[in-house]
């Protein structure tokens, strides 16, 4: 039986959609008896609200703070001038992105940057406010022995701060520009695959540079949360490189990642593997599931996937999942588990009710397995513990319109 249980719940989805909700919403996980709470990125999203196509690997979103309140930012030096920079000049190009800003800018010529560095005080001030909201719902956490578990997307938006301060780093051309960019290969989730459109690294160059930016980045994930799942962890494997000018992602090919060398760069900067859980959802080689092992990482398993195919060796079927899994019943990208029930085949809903006990509804049997398999942790979505329908689904992959706007009122849940 799992011994922890957390939730899937962004802050977006808070009834006020800022950390306004946050010390009142650990009151009721506590109230539960939940340990855990499981957040999407904090980054600031893409003009569709997607967290996971963010300007920035490091920022705050600034609009998820509510409390007039400051701290230093003395650990984040690495990241928060180009940030700022970035976002003054980006204001002052009408929101251009930087491949399309005048050559002097886009390229980074000192002389040009020098008269916007006096102008990034507005954009400092926005993260040290941002901090000082999180340090708050972040301490009131800990005093409730809840543990917050982040998410860090694999890959960066082309038009971010980072590639444009770190352009070495990604596979552009002499103009910014890539020639191919990020996906997954068609899989249960879309027949075309998914072409993200985010820019791959360039994977030698973060080695040249004994892997800085990727340690930056993880030790400001875990300033910020307890643990933290890497989204698409397959990539450090390899990657699905998508020609640019191609509308889906089926004439992809696998670019080889890092492995071994980047996660063991990584876990230099945690206190234990455990601090690290692995998105190894999809079509995944056991290369992949082998390399997770090798490193004693947490994957995950999901068991809306775990009542389709043979079930015996079906990964997400709740008599085949270990301990070294975070279990969920879904996650952001599926449909509630009402919503899937409601469209899954008469074979999943006859290999589900094998399962069920009594006169359990589909719902209170997903929710009662999810609890009782051999992993450490179990994750429900907000959503399911409220026994939503597929009209509060969070995101529906390959899709950009209605998603990421689910919220729900403090009448829903009885404090």
């Amino acid at each position: 039986m799992s011994s922890r249980r957390g939730v899937l719940c962004h802050i977006t989805s808070l009834p006020t959609g800022d950390m306004a909700s946050g010390l009142r919403f650990i009151d009721w996980l506590s109230a539960k008896g939940f340990d855990a709470w499981q957040i999407l990125p904090l980054t600031p999203p893409d003009q569709f609200g997607s967290p996971y196509a963010s300007p920035s690997a490091f920022a705050g979103w600034p609009e998820l703070s509510h409390l007039e309140k400051h701290v230093e930012l003395s650990e984040e030096t690495y990241w928060l001038e180009d940030w700022a920079l970035y976002s003054v000049i980006k204001e002052s190009q009408n929101g251009l992105p930087w491949y399309e800003w005048p050559v002097e800018l886009r390229d980074r010529h000192p002389e040009a940057l020098s008269h916007w560095k006096k102008q990034t005080s507005p954009y400092v001030k926005q993260q040290e406010q941002f901090q000082a909201n999180w340090n708050a719902l972040k301490d009131h956490a800990h005093s409730n022995n809840i543990q917050l578990i982040g998410d860090c997307p694999i890959f960066v938006s082309h038009d971010s701060a980072d590639v444009w301060a770190h352009r070495e780093l990604f596979l552009l051309d002499e103009h910014g520009h890539p020639d191919f960019v990020t996906g997954v290969p068609p899989d249960y989730f879309s027949e075309d695959g998914q072409k993200w459109g985010t820019v791959l690294y360039d994977w030698n160059a973060h080695e040249k540079e004994n892997w800085t930016w990727w340690k930056q980045r993880i030790q400001r994930m875990l300033r910020l949360y307890d643990s933290v799942r890497i989204d698409h962890f397959r990539g450090f494997h390899s990657s699905w490189a998508i020609p640019q000018e191609d509308e889906h992602a089926r004439n992809g090919f696998w670019q080889d990642g890092p492995k071994d060398s980047l996660i063991e760069a990584l876990l230099e900067c945690c206190s234990g593997s455990n601090q690290i859980i692995a998105e190894d959802l999809g079509i995944i080689p056991q290369e992949v599931i082998d390399l997770r092992k090798r490193h004693n990482l947490h994957g995950m398993a999901v068991l809306q996937f775990g009542f389709e195919g043979e079930l015996d060796s079906n990964p997400h079927h709740p008599r085949n999942i270990s301990f070294d899994q975070v279990v969920y019943t879904g996650t952001h990208d599926n449909d509630t588990t009402i919503g899937w029930y409601n469209e899954a085949t008469d074979k999943i809903k006859s290999n589900l009710s094998e399962l069920a006990i009594n006169d359990e509804k589909p719902l209170q049997t997903m929710l009662r397995l999810a609890q009782s398999t051999d992993a450490e942790l179990a994750i429900i979505p907000m959503q399911d513990i409220l026994a939503l329908d597929s009209s509060c689904r969070m995101n529906a992959p390959g899709t950009v319109e209605g998603n990421w706007n689910w919220k729900f009122t403090w009448s829903n849940i009885i404090l």
